[in-house]
C-alpha cells in the first residue's frame, strides 16, 4: 500500500499541474511543476514561476503560491495515508518574493497524523541560494469527517 499510495500522490498532483483533475486556475497555477524526489510523507519539487502568475510588480503572485502550497502539501499527505484529505486549517507565512522565470523548490514533509487529522509543513525556497520565500502550515482531514464537523449530532459518526 505505502508504494501504491505514493505513486497515486505522484500521480494526482502531475494531473493538478496537467489540468486533468482541477479548474483552469488551478492548472495554471501549477503549471511546470516536476516532482524530483518522493517518498511517504514528503515530496520534493521544482518549479519555474510562470508569467501567467504574476502580481503587477512581476512577482510570484502570493494566491498562486498559497494555492500551489496547499496542492503540494496534499499530495505530500496522501502520499502518506493514501488519500486526499479536505484542508481544514492552513496558513501561509512570506517571507520574501519570487520573480517570473525565477526557479525555487518546494519542500512538503507530513509532521503529524492522527487518524482523520493530518497536518504539513511546506517549505518554499530560491533555487540558487535556499533563501525562504514561503512557509505553510496545513491540518487536512478526511473527507468522512467532514460531515459529522457540519452535522455534529449526526448518529453517523468517522
Amino acid at each position: 500500500m505505502k508504494e501504491c499510495s505514493l505513486l497515486a500522490s505522484q500521480r494526482w498532483l502531475k494531473d493538478l499541474a496537467e489540468g486533468i483533475t482541477s479548474h483552469e486556475l488551478e492548472a495554471l497555477t501549477l503549471h511546470g511543476l516536476l516532482i524530483v524526489e518522493a517518498h511517504k510523507g514528503f515530496i520534493r519539487c521544482k518549479f519555474i514561476v510562470p508569467d501567467c502568475v504574476s502580481d503587477e510588480n512581476g512577482n510570484w503572485h502570493v494566491g498562486a503560491m498559497a494555492t500551489l502550497i496547499d496542492d503540494v502539501g496534499a499530495a505530500a499527505i496522501y502520499s502518506s495515508v493514501g488519500h486526499v484529505k479536505a484542508t481544514l486549517e492552513f496558513n501561509v507565512s512570506y517571507f520574501s518574493t519570487a520573480k517570473i522565470q525565477e526557479e525555487v523548490e518546494i519542500e512538503a514533509n507530513v509532521v503529524g497524523d492522527k487518524g482523520r487529522l493530518a497536518s504539513v509543513l511546506v517549505e518554499v525556497r530560491r533555487s540558487d541560494n535556499g533563501h525562504l520565500v514561503a512557509l505553510g502550515a496545513a491540518a487536512d482531514i478526511g473527507l468522512s469527517s467532514i460531515a459529522w464537523f457540519i452535522y455534529p449530532h449526526s448518529k453517523a459518526r468517522p
